[in-house]
């Protein structure tokens, strides 16, 4: 007996006694969800193979959060995690407004302070983050990648 086949006309297969109906072929979603919970588990994987630096380099002069973090970078050559680039977004955020806006954060916070502070919640983001957290925030942001450091392979990479 000939198998049918859902894409088959109907007339083209004789021994069929019964009406078939074509079920649709799941197609490949390259967007969805699934992709970006893949990435983020390979981005916390990658992230958890940087050590943390034991070695500090000098005193880093800084005017903002954001700022010492880009000087970290560029100090240590290393990126640093998506969840600590935002909390230095939003740390630099809540400063508007107050009566220390303008002054140089390093007159408000000893730069060794501020940098071992940094490297510390970069080791907790680095080794206990869950990856299915990280794809919930990057669904919530459509420019989560302005936030997720150059060196990281790119999507290509990952498929």
């Amino acid at each position: 007996m000939k198998r049918s086949f859902p894409w088959d006309e109907p007339g083209q297969n004789p021994d069929s006694s019964s009406n078939n109906i074509p079920l649709p072929i799941p197609s490949i979603d390259l967007t969805s969800q699934d992709i970006l919970i893949r990435r983020a588990e390979m981005y916390q994987e990658y992230m958890k193979q940087i050590p943390i630096p034991s070695q500090r380099g000098s005193v880093i002069p800084f005017n903002s959060w954001m700022g010492l973090g880009k000087s970290i970078k560029q100090l240590y050559g290393q990126p640093l995690h998506y969840l600590t680039n935002v909390i230095l977004k939003q740390w630099d955020q809540l400063r508007l407004n107050s009566k220390d806006e303008y002054k140089p954060l390093d007159n408000l916070i000893h730069p060794t302070k501020a940098e071992a502070t940094i490297w510390l919640m970069e080791e907790v983001h680095r080794q206990t983050s869950s990856h299915f957290q990280i794809a919930e925030l990057w669904k919530l942001d459509p420019m989560y990648n302005c936030s997720v450091d150059a060196i990281f392979p790119t999507s290509e990479n990952l498929l």
